[in-house]
């Protein structure tokens, strides 16, 4: 029952985190990540503060040992020389003690070498450890401008992205149905182009009539033209017009009776 719950659980944050995602501003999540960015470079920025901070420190401390190193080393022959000089003098109590002085002092030279000694991997180590800090930062730094140059150019296509989106549901609905009682954009453009090519076909017929009356009235009047020529050749040589030519004349000289 607990798995089953926990199943549901998962499935429900993973349907509302996809709707969240669907209906995000893109601008808004491009500001988000930018500043997300900014805030992470400014933390990587503070590590390697420390760490250089700790590198700095230790090479403090190495130097003060050394400094502390060369007093010792100083000291040490100093006792040497005034016990060298009191046996000498013939002052054997002296002498013993800056010898024991100087034995003292050599004790505290091989404890400072060790402290020396470790200082000096420390430092090492803190400084590769900087090294690697302010690399990784100078790396950051250059990513995070890349991003920042990035997000202009991102957003000029966000808004031609936009644009397109509007033209694209503009020229969709130009094809869908507005209503019920609304026709369509192509089928009004249909409809106009059908009555425009049924107006086109009808005003060629009449250009055809009209063409076809004006030849008819011109052969008639080549044949009336022509009738005239041979009358005027048999007039000339004394020949009778044909019966059936006189027939037709007289025929189509006579009124139609209404």
């Amino acid at each position: 029952m607990f798995k089953y719950l926990k199943k549901r659980w998962n499935y429900l944050i993973a349907k509302l985190t996809g709707r969240f995602e669907e209906n995000a501003d893109p601008k808004v999540q491009l500001e988000q990540a930018i500043d997300q960015a900014k805030t992470q470079h400014r933390t990587l920025k503070e590590q390697a503060a420390n760490v250089i901070a700790n590198q700095k420190q230790a090479e403090i401390r190495l130097n003060k040992k050394m400094e502390e190193l060369g007093n010792l080393n100083a000291n040490a022959r100093q006792a040497l020389i005034m016990a060298s000089d009191a046996q000498k003098a013939g002052d054997a109590d002296k002498a013993a003690q800056y010898t024991q002085a100087a034995e003292t002092i050599a004790d505290k030279l091989v404890s400072l070498e060790a402290d020396v000694e470790s200082l000096k991997a420390m430092v090492l180590e803190s400084t590769q450890a900087s090294d690697q800090a302010k690399a990784a930062v100078q790396q950051n730094s250059r990513l995070l401008q890349e991003k920042i140059a990035e997000k202009s150019k991102l957003l000029s296509q966000l808004d031609q992205a936009n644009m397109q989106e509007e033209m694209n549901n503009a020229m969709s609905q130009l094809t869908e149905t507005v209503g019920a009682d609304v026709p369509t954009f192509n089928e009004v453009q249909e409809k106009i182009e059908a009555r425009y090519a049924k107006a086109k076909a009808k005003s060629e017929l009449n250009e055809v009539t009209v063409e076809s009356r004006v030849l008819e009235i011109e052969q008639a009047t080549a044949n009336v033209a022509a009738q005239s020529r041979l009358s005027e050749l048999r007039a000339e040589l004394g020949l009778d017009a044909p019966a059936i030519t006189a027939e037709a004349g007289d025929s189509a000289a006579q009124p139609t009776e209404g």
